[in-house]
């Protein structure tokens, strides 16, 4: 897919950023983390860009407002808050991992993205999170067919160093890959 000059390299939905190199995972020793609030909840400023049409945004609100009841995250309109989502509609369903600091694009392409699922993925990239086949206890729980998957696309489950705190591996997760998505897993 092309992205245009304005827009960030992406592996896969991973947006990177060139300049600095930086990996956002584990990234809590540089900051990423969204800042706690005294009441224990997660406030999380957004925009969305004007060009959504009054469904997707419906549908984009919905992703939002789905994490009240199970987290502490809550995403906010941003009022003048320096950091911030700023969810657009640009070259394909890519997030930063974590904080990035300022005016952060999450992009959700109308021409694909605009899904319940996708868009919580995205967000919970925003959030720090990364794929679930990608967690440093991954093979204690699935087994990757190496030989199944095209070769291009075979990063999508090189393990890395996550902080996976005590939880579980989650295999009905928005971040894990299934068995129906190319039949990477097994």
């Amino acid at each position: 897919m092309f992205r245009g000059a304005d827009e960030p390299t992406a592996i896969g939905d991973i947006a990177v950023d060139d300049d600095n190199g930086r990996n956002a995972d584990p990234c809590t020793s540089t900051g990423c983390k969204w800042p706690k609030s005294s009441d224990g909840l997660v406030y999380v400023p957004y925009i969305i860009a004007n060009h959504f049409t009054s469904r997707e945004l419906q549908v984009i609100q919905r992703g939002l407002d789905s994490f009240v009841s199970v987290s502490c995250i809550r995403f906010i309109p941003r009022y003048n808050e320096r950091d911030y989502l700023s969810i657009e509609s640009r070259s394909g369903c890519y997030s930063y991992v974590g904080r990035l600091g300022y005016g952060q694009t999450v992009s959700l392409d109308r021409s694909g993205c605009i899904y319940h699922n996708t868009i919580q993925h995205e967000l919970l990239h925003a959030l720090g999170f990364n794929h679930e086949q990608t967690r440093s206890d991954r093979d204690n729980h699935i087994r990757v067919l190496w030989d199944n998957i095209i070769e291009d696309m075979k990063y999508n489950f090189d393990k890395i160093a996550t902080l996976n705190q005590g939880t579980p591996y989650d295999y009905d997760s928005v971040m894990q890959y299934h068995r129906s998505v190319n039949n990477h897993l097994a």
